[in-house]
């Protein structure tokens, strides 16, 4: 390392307590309570879990106060912890916890959260790796001082860069890949951080969206595929950093513009000044974003999400009509493709299916007989609407078929005569390693079996899955126009990037 320091002292986590402020709930989350339906793959839902979601300030006076307001709007992104890191004068001062961003940051929390700069952090995180060890923004000592990280995303290579630095000498005091960023930025050649955190970025491989904060900079970064969506907005003077566009609108911000593939973006006193560290590759924006993750009233790449999400059910009822009485979509993200199809066809649109929102966690982990029932403490049946009834059962996407196979039941004890089951995305038949957490190919429904032998697993009259082409239809272009790209490995094994570790699938925060 340059400037004479030890290679193994190069870059340390301040040490224990993790949280500057105070200490937060739990050093770790031990698992005691059963999450009704949050997440986690041990949850009554097996839906995906998208990882994190980002938020950054630069030039703002309230800048913390902001963030937690962006986080909220962010917190469908990540329900396991938060995090907030500021800078005044050249100090930083951090808080992360677990839980929600209510639960976190109360009003004692954030009030000594100074500084017109700031980075905010969601997470979701896998079983068994529910830890504050792992929460962001990541906090670390580095030569030049402070260096602060929030990441959305995944590296696909972290485990590769991490046993060859740990050969050299480094220590890694967590399991995320943001601190294999951050060891390779303090290893870099480069004193320039701008030019350090460059270096960094172009070993690395996978799909991120990183906000790196120093003393007097801001730094972001999108990934040469652009699989993530990362925003700019604007407020007065300040710029602002967001993964989706729902968090300007929720702080009274407006949406500036994307940030682009392989593109890096500082920010110092100085001004605004948009480089590169990488040329952009074949533009991927994960079609999972789209599908499912995102909130209806963002937009990613200048299309709306609830627009796409009803073109998606319009295009599914022109490829897969069936006559029925009524047409119902799974709480929440199906609504919108539910609406399309009832449009689409003229069968009425109906509640049919009521999700219960204040279910919370629950610190009881039922016996399985109860842990099968369950889902109805999260999810009902509207008796008198579907009761003798043909339904039209929309969803986004089936993962493993049990929570599909239990909302159908559900409508068939409620009293519908026939259920037909329409996915508005193709069959998921293969993980991810950008960033969301999907279960190995073999749990994959879709991938051991035929559609027949699925709609015969989740009890269903018919079933029908969007086709690709579909599916793309309905997104549309995007500010880039022909240049728009998708991300569909999950459905066609077509991965954007050279795929270096099959085990890294998931996110970076674990």
């Amino acid at each position: 390392m340059s400037n004479g320091i030890k290679q193994t002292d190069a870059l340390k986590l301040p040490s224990a307590p993790l949280v500057q402020l105070g200490e937060a709930q739990h050093e770790l989350w031990t698992g005691q309570y059963f999450n009704e339906g949050i997440g986690g793959q041990g949850g009554m839902f097996d839906k995906l879990n998208e990882e994190c979601g980002v938020f950054g300030v630069y030039g703002h006076p309230d800048a913390s106060s902001l963030c937690y307001y962006g986080l909220h709007a962010l917190q469908h992104r990540g329900q396991e912890s938060a995090g907030i890191c500021t800078v005044e004068d050249g100090k930083f001062n951090y808080y992360r916890g677990m839980g929600l961003a209510k639960e976190v940051f109360t009003g004692p929390i954030l009030e000594p959260l100074k500084g017109s700069t700031a980075i905010a952090h969601v997470r979701y995180s896998t079983a068994g790796e529910s830890k504050l060890a792992n929460a962001q923004p990541l906090v670390f000592k580095y030569r030049e001082g402070d260096l602060a990280i929030a990441t959305n995303g995944n590296l696909d290579n972290a485990n590769i860069i991490k046993r060859e630095l740990e050969r050299k000498g480094s220590i890694f005091q967590t399991t995320s890949d943001t601190e294999v960023l951050a060891h390779l930025i303090a290893r870099s050649e480069h004193d320039d951080i701008v030019d350090a955190v460059k270096d960094a970025l172009k070993q690395v491989i996978g799909g991120f969206a990183f906000l790196i904060i120093t003393k007097d900079k801001m730094i972001a970064a999108l990934d040469p595929n652009g699989l993530r969506p990362f925003m700019i907005g604007r407020l007065g003077d300040a710029y602002l950093f967001a993964s989706e566009t729902c968090a300007f609108d929720a702080v009274g911000a407006t949406y500036f513009r994307d940030v682009q593939p392989g593109e890096l973006i500082v920010l110092d006193r100085d001004g605004f000044h948009e480089q590169r560290f990488a040329e952009s590759s074949k533009r991927a924006i994960c079609a999972m974003e789209y599908i499912y993750f995102a909130r209806p009233d963002s937009d990613i790449d200048t299309v709306n999400i609830h627009s796409a999400r009803k073109r998606m059910g319009k295009k599914l009822a022109m490829e897969a009509f069936v006559d029925a009485d009524i047409v119902t979509g799974v709480p929440d993200s199906s609504i919108s493709a539910a609406i399309g199809f009832a449009e689409q066809t003229g069968i009425p649109y109906e509640l049919g299916l009521i999700k219960n929102r204040y279910t919370g966690r629950t610190f009881i982990i039922p016996s399985q007989e109860l842990r099968e029932q369950g889902v109805k403490m999260k999810l009902s049946a509207v008796r008198k609407v579907v009761e003798g009834k043909r339904v039209v059962m929309i969803d986004d996407s089936i993962v493993r078929g049990t929570t599909s196979l239990r909302i159908v039941n559900l409508l068939r004890e409620a009293g519908a005569t026939e259920v037909h089951v329409r996915i508005s995305s193709p069959p998921f038949m293969n993980p991810c390693y950008y960033g969301i957490d999907t279960p190995d190919r073999k749990e994959l429904i879709a991938a051991m079996n035929s559609i027949e032998e699925i709609r015969k697993a989740i009890n269903a009259d018919s079933l029908h899955f969007l086709t690709k082409e579909g599916l793309l239809n309905s997104i549309g272009q995007g500010s880039a126009g022909e240049k728009s790209g998708y991300c569909t490995a999950c459905f066609d094994n077509s991965y954007p990037t050279e795929i270096v570790d099959v085990t890294k699938v998931g996110c970076a925060c674990d």
